[in-house]
């Protein structure tokens, strides 16, 4: 019997292919919207995971995310390292300059300065170079993306990535890119340079106060949130765990953006166009086949045959077109140049295939109702 209802599916291919059709781009709206979303959300923490190795970020109290933080005066970090409980802690300037190419043109990037004897504070896996030649004159590391987009560099055959041994001028000061890291891109998509502490100063001979933030290593067996309470207690400033860090950023940069709502309102239209249209289609298709469905009952088809006949056709169509939409959505993801990216966990998968199932079923359990009031002998009086 399932095979008659998948054929009679199948042989209206008009109603199917729309189905199928509306399920995918339904799918794909579901899914790739939501992973571009957590793309986006992981970014404005992404210096937080790169300097996985920090327990606990210590920040001026009025700084409100790692994009927002206010320099603090170099002596708080010996006030941080004097708490008992704290392993090693090292100072991290986070801040924002104008860099000239060597082809002459300007670009505003990022720039971390990192402990110059650790150098604790920069990403740990470089693409090209040694994150040791920072300690070299001059040196700075370049992110990847950065490299090889906003910092490429005009030749006579086009752009080139900046690369090792490119020279750059930053605040009137010569600097030499000495390797590229593969780092977390910034939400603005903005360049990212390394180098040490001490070269920031001299990168910022205006600037009195460089330190953004001091990462804290917890000693052995040191519970993180009741050192960090320890160290705020202690020091005046704030002390919060990387993981509070996470959340504290990820909840101040929604509260300061409308981009939730754009891409909730995006996610809900397509949620509510796709179970309009597959459910009038399944309706439709219901319809066509109210005869089909008459002679199976006047052949002795009991009600129950007759449902799971439907919900199969329902869940071939559910099946076909959200593979459909989360294969689009793959494709669109992993196009080169993609300046998002995408995040498709199996949360997003499941809360997309979830809400086409349940489109799917609300579309059959209406088209049901007409097929179990179904008078046999109407079907032969037509």
């Amino acid at each position: 019997m399932y095979q008659i209802a998948l054929k009679m599916l199948l042989a209206n291919r008009g109603k199917y292919l729309g189905m199928v059709l509306s399920l995918a781009f339904t799918s794909l709206i579901m899914t790739q919207q939501p992973a571009v979303f957590a793309s986006i959300l992981a970014r404005t923490y992404g210096l937080i995971d790169d300097i996985a190795i920090a327990d606990i970020w210590v920040m001026d109290p009025q700084a409100q995310s790692v994009e927002e933080s206010k320099a603090m005066p170099d002596t708080r970090l010996s006030l941080v390292r004097s708490v008992s409980g704290v392993e090693w802690a090292v100072p991290l300037h986070k801040g924002q300059l104008k860099v000239r190419l060597p082809d002459g043109n300007t670009v505003g990037c990022g720039l971390i300065g990192v402990d110059d004897v650790s150098l604790i504070g920069a990403p740990g896996v470089m693409r090209s170079g040694s994150m040791a030649d920072l300690r070299m004159g001059d040196a700075v590391v370049v992110d990847a993306e950065g490299a090889s987009k906003r910092l490429a560099v005009q030749t006579d055959h086009g752009l080139r990535p900046l690369g090792a041994g490119d020279a750059l001028e930053v605040n009137d000061r010569r600097a030499v890119v000495v390797g590229v890291v593969n780092a977390t891109p910034t939400f603005q998509s903005q360049p990212t340079l390394y180098t040490t502490y001490s070269r920031v100063k001299m990168f910022n001979k205006s600037e009195r106060k460089l330190m953004s933030f001091v990462l804290v290593k917890a000693q052995p067996g040191q519970d993180h949130r009741a050192l960090a309470a320890r160290i705020a207690s202690e020091t005046g400033l704030t002390a919060l765990t990387a993981d509070d860090f996470r959340a504290r950023t990820l909840q101040h940069f929604i509260k300061r953006t409308a981009i939730i709502m754009h891409f909730g309102t995006t996610i809900l239209m397509s949620f509510c166009i796709g179970a309009v249209v597959t459910g009038l289609m399944f309706h439709n298709f219901t319809q066509d086949a109210l005869r089909h469905f008459g002679v199976l009952k006047a052949m002795g088809a009991d009600d129950r045959t007759l449902l799971l006949m439907i919900l199969s056709q329902a869940l071939l169509v559910a099946g076909t077109g959200f593979g459909i939409g989360v294969g689009m959505a793959m494709i669109m993801g992993n196009l080169p140049g993609d300046p998002m990216g995408m995040r498709l966990s199996p949360l997003i998968l499941a809360v997309g295939g979830g809400a086409v199932l349940s489109i799917t079923l609300v579309s059959a359990a209406l088209s049901i109702r007409q097929v179990l009031r179904l008078e046999p002998a109407m079907v032969f009086k037509q």
